[in-house]
């Protein structure tokens, strides 16, 4: 199976970008299923209805939040309705939604998609995300009924990333981290089977501060001082994430490559 997963959304760039490219990839690459990470897709905090209709118009099967997950109030209800949107599944535990779900790939194939929120340096203490996820992978195991599994692993600190990374080998297809909005240089296959990469970046205009306009981020750092809200940037966006072929029957990765496509970042292709 061809698995492709895309980091971050961030504000209208990015959007733009899903919507007029994705389906060009899913064609060219020939993909079978497709992740996105939608939670700064709303002027760069959270992610609403209308946006993630976009977002699975364009060509997503499921997208994933976050931390930011319901700071869009609309989120709360659209979530109950829409099975393609997938909250952290260590979040409250009163949130409305689900955090893990099969989905169908293509000819039947099911994949299994989940999200996790790390602790280190979060701004909310969040459950412990490894018992969280462990039961999901236990009740799904590669090789039986889904033909992957993915976990989005959604964490402010990258040893937590690769922590959660090498303890889902062999036990996911896919372990890839997301939250820092920075493409990371290690995508590649684990010992026991299980694609990772510390964070697939974002889908954004990297002319920014991790996908903001660069003004208000830079009078923060060197004054101290507030002068208004953040907003995205608005140049043209990379697409930012990474491409996964598993085996069907085995559910483990047999290539991981970082993909870029656009804007202002090198090209990288599968």
């Amino acid at each position: 199976m061809r698995i492709l997963f895309l980091g971050d959304v961030v504000g209208r760039s990015g959007r733009e970008a899903i919507r007029s490219r994705l389906k060009g990839l899913r064609e060219d690459w020939r993909l079978d299923f497709v992740v996105v990470n939608g939670e700064n897709a709303t002027n760069g905090a959270g992610l609403s209805a209308a946006h993630a209709k976009i977002l699975l118009e364009a060509g997503a099967d499921v997208l994933t939040l976050g931390d930011h997950a319901f700071d869009q109030r609309d989120m709360l209800q659209f979530i109950e309705t829409e099975p393609r949107v997938i909250r952290p599944l260590n979040f409250a535990k009163g949130a409305p939604g689900q955090g893990a779900r099969v989905f169908e790939a293509t000819r039947g194939r099911k994949v299994l998609v989940t999200q996790v929120l790390g602790q280190v340096f979060m701004k909310r203490p969040f459950d412990d995300p490894f018992s969280a996820v462990e039961p999901i992978l236990k009740k799904h195991p590669l090789g039986g009924q889904v033909a992957a599994s993915l976990v989005d692993v959604h964490c402010e600190a990258t040893s937590e990333k690769m922590a959660m990374g090498h303890w889902c080998d062999g036990k996911a297809s896919v372990a890839v981290g997301t939250h820092t909005h920075v493409p990371t240089a290690d995508a590649m296959v684990l010992p026991g089977g299980t694609a990772y990469q510390s964070d697939a970046g974002m889908c954004c205009d990297f002319n920014s501060v991790i996908g903001m306009d660069k003004a208000e981020p830079m009078r923060r750092f060197i004054t101290g001082m507030s002068g208004g809200r953040f907003t995205p940037a608005e140049g043209e966006a990379t697409l930012s994430g990474l491409y996964v072929e598993t085996d069907d029957k085995s559910g483990k990765a047999t290539r991981a490559v970082a993909v870029r496509v656009g804007g202002r970042l090198a090209e990288a292709a599968p």
